[in-house]
């Protein structure tokens, strides 16, 4: 009885051992088969991602593309105020709002990037810009033209400061500094092309302007996309609820270069203010240009001309590029106010140039000097603090002109402004030549 006990007790032992056993083993391979899996799916995720020669180069085409819209609209004002019928005043309004909800975002979501990522933030940026092209293709009242400026402004609020730190992330090994170059550059391209093909439409087709905003709108949708394929510079982190209170910010280490660049950032920004708020007026009112392709080449010219100087001047040293592009300002601008009193359309172009080689190199000095001041995890604060300041000369004086234009005259408020920009510049130059350091 007890023999016949034991076998199955014996064979109930053999069982639990197997089963053991195979548990085990189960167990052991498990994890080899989760790391795999994971494994797998990063490669796949990897595979998905641009290399960082093309990746720059997509970060570099962002920055172009929106800066395209920024200037865009701007040869259309004119044009919307005949059709839906506004004041220069209301016309101000409009520039203003946008600069308003730029300066709000900034302030906000301006070091956003560097704790939740750059690809999100660019992605959602290029969408609301999307949006605010749709408005803009569809504006039938003051409204909806105000409206739309805020989106835009939202989305390059969104935009600024995240892209800049996505093309000196991305910036290739081998070439330090050219991240620094190109951010100066490409905006002010951005700028030229954006203004001079919105002339060059409205003047060639009675469709310009759902043409411009029609096309703009697929762009930014097909960036919104193209930008998810971007390697990730900046790694998920935790306080991004943090970041969103509104804060301008500068690093530590950045501090005494952006103290040293903020005189020349200032009146850089302010000269650009000038020509993009109150250039094509003067050029259509007080200069005999009449088609909308002479009035878009005042801002083509100054945005333009930047761009290549900024590309000729790269080799210079921070503080020699600063200090002549300072000095080009206040020259540029007093032969702009010279020109004006002329009523000479080719003088003002011509001091367009000087004063566009000051805003570039000015520009292209600020950014040489902070751009290697900090990491990958400070970017996105630093360069929403340089937009920050930037946005507020550019913006502020020029509501101010606009909304003066109608009191003093367009002539009278174009000379204050200029004066107030010669000194500006002049100031910015003195105290780059009584600083050694770059």
């Amino acid at each position: 009885m007890s023999a016949t006990s034991s076998i199955p007790t014996g064979t109930t032992s053999t069982t639990a051992t197997t089963t053991t056993a195979t548990t085990t083993t189960t167990t052991a391979t498990s994890p080899t088969a989760s790391t795999a899996a994971t494994t797998a799916s990063r490669d796949g995720q990897q595979r998905l991602r641009l290399p960082r020669r093309p990746a720059f180069a997509l970060a570099l085409a962002t920055v172009v593309a929106m800066m395209v819209g920024a200037s865009a609209p701007s040869p259309f004002y004119p044009v919307l105020q005949a059709e839906i019928g506004f004041s220069p005043g209301t016309m101000t309004t409009i520039f203003g709002v946008y600069a308003l909800t730029l300066l709000a975002t900034l302030l906000v979501t301006g070091s956003l990037s560097d704790h939740v990522g750059r690809r999100p933030v660019l992605a959602t940026g290029f969408a609301v810009l999307a949006v605010s092209m749709v408005g803009f293709w569809h504006a039938d009242g003051v409204a909806m033209l105000m409206a739309s400026r805020a989106v835009q402004g939202v989305a390059a609020g969104l935009l600024m400061s995240t892209m800049s730190a996505a093309v000196v992330d991305l910036e290739p090994r081998h070439r330090p500094g050219l991240a620094a170059t190109l951010n100066s550059v490409t905006p002010l391209f951005g700028l030229a092309a954006g203004a001079l093909v919105a002339g060059l439409a409205l003047d060639a087709t009675s469709h310009a302007l759902p043409i411009v905003f029609a096309t703009l709108t697929g762009l930014y949708l097909a960036i919104a996309v193209a930008v998810l394929a971007l390697p990730e510079t900046s790694p998920r982190h935790q306080g991004w609820r943090r970041s969103l209170r509104p804060q301008v910010g500068i690093p530590v280490a950045a501090r005494p270069a952006f103290r040293r660049s903020a005189p020349a950032l200032f009146a850089g920004w302010a000269t650009g203010g000038l020509y993009l708020s109150l250039g094509a007026p003067i050029v259509g009112q007080l200069l005999g240009g009449g088609s909308h392709l002479e009035q878009g080449a005042v801002v083509a010219i100054l945005t333009g001309v930047g761009a290549l100087s900024s590309a000729l001047g790269r080799r210079r040293s921070p503080r020699e590029i600063t200090l002549y592009g300072t000095t080009m300002l206040a020259l540029g601008t007093i032969l702009t106010l010279v020109a004006l009193h002329a009523e000479s359309l080719v003088g003002f172009l011509l001091a367009a140039v000087v004063a566009g080689s000051g805003f570039g190199t000015s520009f292209l000095g600020i950014m040489r000097s902070i751009t290697p001041t900090v990491g990958p995890d400070q970017r996105g604060e630093l360069f929403s603090s340089v937009f920050v300041v930037s946005y507020l000369a550019f913006g502020l004086p020029a509501v101010a002109a606009g909304f003066a234009a109608p009191h003093l005259g367009l002539e009278r408020t174009a000379t204050i402004y200029g004066l107030a920009v010669v000194v500006l510049s002049g100031a910015a130059a003195l105290s780059r030549a009584l600083t050694t350091r770059d």
